[in-house]
């Protein structure tokens, strides 16, 4: 089983990340920040991936922090997770509508961080998140991940669809990612012979 637990510790947060890449979409969130979980939930039950997030942060001075690191967290559990990346398909992508919205996120698990995200908001906060927020969760799991990854909301007027399109989008692009390719059992499904730098 591809699994994996990375706990990591600073002085502004807490966090520790446990994942199975070959789950069934069950989610468990504590992180104290109510919107995160439930976009956290689309990446868990879109990616068919189990996902445990517990998170104490400084909220007492705003979520950035925690937003952050929990990217950071899930970037390294990630890697850790998908190992030498042998037989699987590497390239995800998806589109995901959502009423009026609709965003395309690609993925390339290439052994090289890079972030592509062309999302205009609607608003600055969805209640009380910061929807600036976003870009620093996906630059955490990027870093952290080693894969290229491409955000584009396409469209969307209603900002809680717009990010719930990206994130159903990052899962379902995810799992296909992640997923064995049979006709390429054992390969590295590179030129190079590596998926790392």
């Amino acid at each position: 089983m591809r699994t994996a637990t990375v706990t990591r510790n600073t002085l502004e947060t807490q966090i520790t990340v446990t994942l199975n890449l070959d789950g069934t979409g069950v989610g468990r969130f504590e992180t104290g920040v109510p919107f995160l979980d439930h976009m956290m939930d689309q990446i868990a039950r879109h990616g068919l991936i189990d996902l445990d997030v517990q998170a104490v942060g400084d909220l007492h001075i705003d979520a950035h922090h925690t937003v952050e690191d929990i990217g950071i967290t899930l970037g390294q559990a990630f890697a850790k997770a998908i190992g030498d990346k042998k037989g699987i398909r590497r390239y995800g992508h998806a589109y995901v509508p959502l009423d009026e919205a609709l965003s395309r996120v690609v993925i390339d698990l290439s052994g090289r961080p890079g972030l592509v995200y062309n999302v205009e908001y609607t608003r600055a906060s969805i209640g009380q998140f910061d929807v600036d927020l976003f870009s620093e969760f996906f630059h955490g799991f990027v870093n952290h991940s080693m894969s290229t990854l491409h955000i584009d909301n396409l469209r969307g007027h209603n900002s809680h669809h717009q990010a719930e399109t990206i994130f159903k989008a990052f899962g379902r692009a995810l799992r296909m990612a992640c997923e064995p390719d049979e006709r390429m059992a054992g390969i590295t499904p590179s030129t190079k012979g590596t998926l790392s730098a």
